[in-house]
């Protein structure tokens, strides 16, 4: 009686023990667990809300003149006043000028400029020729890029073409095309800042070594 307990206690103990596993057949190896049908199974589901801020926001960037379409951007630096004041008095954007005297200014503020570089980190610098050497080197730069800009007008405007600048300002307000844009206006623009280029840098040396004012760059 003992003996039959006994083993109806194992029968038990093994039945409970892999309860919820199964053994399939014509397959050779450990049984794994049923798991309970996905049918019986609650969904998790959570929602999203977007929360409106109580507070209004200030777009600092924003399309220019509120168009996307454009392709510009108004930020507080570049719509500032200052900034369009500052812009509007460059030689490039005052289209009433005439295209000459805009590349005389152009030029005469790079040639002006460029003979202090080459005085003091040219080769020579540390010679009694660093003055000749820096102002002729910047002449030839300026030669350079006078030769550069006369290719680029060759390049991009044709003899007898209208200007390729627009006629209508952003706001849709009606203007007469910049004249530079033409191949007539860059030759003359082109003249110019050989012209301006060349005597900013006599006038450079003029001041430098002639009249020998005292500048740090000599």
């Amino acid at each position: 009686m003992a003996t039959v307990a006994s083993t109806m206690a194992s029968q038990l103990k093994a039945a409970s023990l892999t309860r919820g596993f199964g053994v399939p057949k014509g397959i050779s190896g450990a049984p794994f667990k049923v798991l309970p049908s996905t049918s019986t199974r609650r969904p998790s589901c959570f929602t999203v809300k977007a929360v409106q801020s109580e507070k209004p926001t200030y777009q600092v960037i924003q399309p220019l003149n509120g168009d996307p379409f454009i392709g510009s951007l108004e930020t507080p630096i570049t719509s500032s006043p200052l900034i369009a004041w500052y812009l509007s008095n460059l030689p490039a954007y005052r289209t009433a000028v005439n295209p000459l005297l805009r590349g005389v200014e152009v030029g005469l503020a790079h040639g002006f400029l460029l003979v202090g570089p080459f005085v003091k980190a040219g080769p020579l610098r540390n010679t009694v020729y660093a003055g000749s050497a820096g102002s002729l080197a910047a002449g030839g730069l300026v030669v350079i890029l006078s030769i550069c800009l006369t290719m680029y007008g060759i390049a991009s405007f044709k003899e007898g073409d209208p200007s390729t600048a627009p006629s209508l300002t952003l706001t849709g307000r009606k203007k007469v095309p910049d004249p530079l844009q033409t191949a007539d206006g860059w030759a003359k623009f082109s003249g110019g800042f050989f012209f301006g280029g060349i005597s900013g840098v006599i006038w450079a040396y003029f001041l430098l070594y002639v009249l020998d004012l005292p500048y740090f760059v000599k």
